[in-house]
């Protein structure tokens, strides 16, 4: 049957296979290759997975990719070598020459290589072999390679060897340009807090673009990391928390803070607003209210982005009242669990 490798925050896995078998056929777990990461028996394979996701992708499966190879590891420095050569064998004659690749490589298991060694060899052969342009910040086409356990067990309870996983795909099936979903960002100097990443990353996966010189209200905004996000492209911010902003932020003129609960805010006759944000510590159905509440305050091309913080039990029925509250003002136009994510989900919305 084919396989392939799904990815999803550990917390969240059984959601993400959840997922999987709603969107497709005798779906079955073949290994578990790390927490988080599934190798995944699929009768529809890689691509008709891939296809029912690609316009609506799912919350919670971060990544996924196809397993066109699978060859046996010994653990030693030589297995880059039956890598690269296992690649051009196999993937090398369906690259698209005319279209940028990359190599993204994954070890989960114990090797005496890193991702950096199998990338480079790898890119090196299949960019003479195929003659595709090697693109690793913007690729048309991914080589995934997996190297991991195989997760299974043989009669006498000894662990089978390492394998390697390859597969080739266009990353817009990918579910994430980085691999397993990973999405990085650099730690700046003047960074106020990490939360700012769950914003950057956001603003990447669900493809906005926010206005020249827009407003933007930003709720629950202490320590103010969200806001030096906004600030950063331009956007004129009022930012509300009862709570002080980081001092860095307090010489800004682009920045006006009310400092008052969102609540209090809301009954002052607030202005219009191009985008609202939302990453306070709530209950994610008292959140939806509340953006539902603000969302006359939105100009008509407005857009919303908000967190929705998940309990540890009964997260789906909570997500789904929390979505059906959200539907009273705005139009659901993305709702992922992102790499920076943590026991919550990223939800994107426009004004209904």
């Amino acid at each position: 049957m084919p396989q392939l490798i799904l990815t999803a925050d550990p917390d969240f896995i059984d959601l993400a296979l959840d997922e999987a078998r709603r969107a497709a056929s005798a779906v079955e777990v073949a290994a578990r290759l790390a927490p988080g990461v599934l190798l995944l028996d699929c009768m529809e394979g890689f691509w008709g997975l891939a296809e029912s996701w690609r316009i609506d992708p799912p919350i919670f499966v971060r990544h996924l990719n196809p397993v066109d190879v699978t060859i046996p590891l010994r653990g030693a420095e030589d297995d880059v070598f039956a890598i690269v050569d296992a690649a051009e064998a196999e993937l090398a004659g369906m690259l698209e020459a005319d279209l940028p690749f990359s190599v993204q490589t994954r070890i989960l298991a114990d090797m005496p290589y890193k991702p950096f060694d199998i990338n480079r060899a790898l890119s090196d052969r299949l960019q003479k072999v195929s003659g595709a342009p090697l693109n690793v910040r913007n690729p048309a086409q991914v080589v995934s390679v997996v190297c991991a356990d195989s997760g299974r067990q043989t009669a006498d309870a000894t662990p089978n060897p390492h394998y390697a996983f390859l597969g080739l795909s266009f990353v817009d099936y990918n579910l994430s340009g980085w691999a397993g979903g990973e999405r990085r960002f650099a730690r700046e100097a003047n960074q106020v807090s990490r939360a700012e990443f769950k914003l950057l990353e956001a603003l990447a996966a669900f493809h906005i673009d926010l206005p020249p010189r827009g407003s933007a209200l930003d709720l629950g905004a202490a320590p103010g990391g969200w806001t030096r996000v906004l600030r950063q492209r331009e956007q004129f911010v009022t930012a509300v928390d009862p709570a002080a902003l980081d001092p860095r932020l307090e010489k800004d003129r682009g920045i006006r803070h009310k400092r008052m609960t969102a609540e209090a805010y809301l009954a002052d006759e607030p202005d219009e607003f191009d985008l609202i944000v939302n990453d306070m510590r709530m209950d994610a159905r008292d959140s939806a209210r509340l953006m539902v509440d603000y969302a006359r305050q939105l100009y008509p091309h407005g857009i919303a982005i908000m967190t929705f913080k998940l309990p540890e039990q009964g997260r789906r029925a909570v997500l789904d009242h929390a979505f059906n509250i959200l539907r009273e003002g705005y139009i659901i136009a993305g709702a992922r669990q992102l790499f920076h994510n943590r026991s919550e989900i990223t939800v994107y919305l426009q004004k209904s």
